[in-house]
């Protein structure tokens, strides 16, 4: 890491970063707005520009990579966000024994690792062995929604997620482009280079 950002995780993570410990959102956040889960927020850019434009909204971001942890609450305290809070950390794992049941809004997973080797799919976030686990933190109603640049990692998704008897598309196949999602250098980058952007977005049936 550089310098800045070295110095970044030690002046920011103890007012953005979560312990791993149960979270208790409205003790986090000092106040009881539903709460977006970001999985996977890379630098960080797009992360905090969902945050900001969305007040209405609370964002808990993870990832796993320091650099980008870094990135990401340096750009939140020069663009003085308060909705947003990090963890540095494997997101299965925080997911099933952090985060309680039914209490999301919404769930982002964009740009996931594609683990593009047959032998490494396994290792792929969105696929049938986790998604009961991700479906089970959205509130009834919440929305799961997928980004991806890898088209064969898009169907395989797909299919996982069709699969699912309690998630329902809200698309026919493949969503619209997602307006909550800014292009980031990564997406531009991908569509330069010819690459099929596909998103997707499923949401927890309501409980009747």
């Amino acid at each position: 890491m550089s310098r800045r950002q070295f110095e970044s995780l030690d002046r920011f993570y103890p007012r953005y970063g979560v312990a791993d410990e149960p979270v208790d959102f409205p003790s986090i956040f000092g106040n009881d707005r539903p709460v977006v889960l970001e999985i996977g927020s890379g630098m960080g850019d797009a992360t905090v520009q969902m945050a900001r434009a969305d007040q209405q909204h609370n964002y808990l971001a993870i990832e796993v990579h320091p650099p980008g942890i870094a990135n990401l609450m340096a750009l939140a305290d020069e663009q003085e966000v308060t909705n947003l809070r990090i963890y540095n950390g494997d997101a299965v794992t925080f997911v099933a024994e952090r985060i309680p049941a039914d209490c999301l809004a919404a769930i982002h997973v964009f740009f996931p690792d594609p683990w593009p080797k047959a032998k490494h799919h396994k290792r792929r976030l969105i696929q049938s062995p986790h998604i009961p686990l991700l479906r089970s933190r959205l509130m009834p109603g919440g929305v799961l929604r997928c980004a991806t640049d890898w088209r064969e990692y898009a169907e395989a998704m797909l299919e996982d997620l069709t699969a699912d008897e309690q998630l329902v598309n809200c698309h026919d196949g493949f969503a619209p482009r997602s307006s909550v999602r800014p292009i980031t250098k990564f997406e531009q980058r991908g569509i330069e280079a010819g690459r099929i952007i596909s998103d997707l977005e499923f949401r927890r049936k309501s409980v009747t």
